[in-house]
């Protein structure tokens, strides 16, 4: 992303009401402490500040938290239904590993219930690109993790998906030349969007 528009997205989240930012960022993560933390954080004072405040605040996170984030996350293999913002970056997320064939997408779901079954809580993966072989590959690999590795990895790809997001909400907010109503109208309250990323 070029240097202008993040430096305009930054000047467009810190000129934005509470409100407004709240709402633009429950779209890259629906942990509302995390949003609050970064509504809270402005004004930011460029794009480097604002992506280490939000890896930042992922860490600070309770466990709690984080459960909060994932409810807003499909599984892998689910799509996102709505028009928000968050559900159409989800499907777009989820793009590569969904031309996958039948049986690839079969163990994916296979593993996915798995997951869920032996840690609580769906298969977060920063899905973006990624085929649905490696997804798969990735989801049965961290089912031999214990509960504290398992943890950590996640709050890695949730970090890693609020990055990546972070970047599409710069693109919409420079699109808009700065306008709070460009980001707040795409954006509604955070839907059941997305797991596995």
């Amino acid at each position: 992303m070029p240097a202008d528009a993040r430096r305009e997205a930054v000047t467009a989240l810190n000129a934005w009401s509470a409100d407004e930012a709240r709402r633009a960022l429950s779209a890259c993560c629906a942990s509302r402490r995390w949003t609050d933390a970064m509504v809270d954080g402005r004004p930011y004072g460029g794009w480097t500040e604002l992506a280490a405040a939000a890896s930042a605040g992922i860490k600070a996170l309770g466990w709690s938290d984080v459960l909060e984030a994932l409810d807003a996350h499909p599984r892998i293999g689910d799509r996102a239904a709505g028009e928000s913002r968050e559900a159409k970056w989800s499907r777009a997320e989820q793009s590569a590993a969904a031309s996958a064939d039948a049986a690839v997408l079969d163990a994916v779901a296979r593993a996915n219930v798995e997951y869920e079954r032996r840690f609580g809580h769906v298969f977060l993966i920063c899905a973006s690109g990624r085929p649905a072989e490696q997804i798969l590959a990735e989801a049965r690999r961290r089912l031999g993790n214990d509960a504290a590795a398992e943890q950590q990895e996640v709050r890695g790809e949730l970090a890693a998906i609020v990055l990546l997001r972070l970047e599409r909400l710069a693109a919409s907010a420079g699109a808009g030349a700065g306008s709070a109503g460009a980001a707040s109208n795409a954006t509604g309250p955070a839907t059941s969007a997305g797991a596995a990323r």
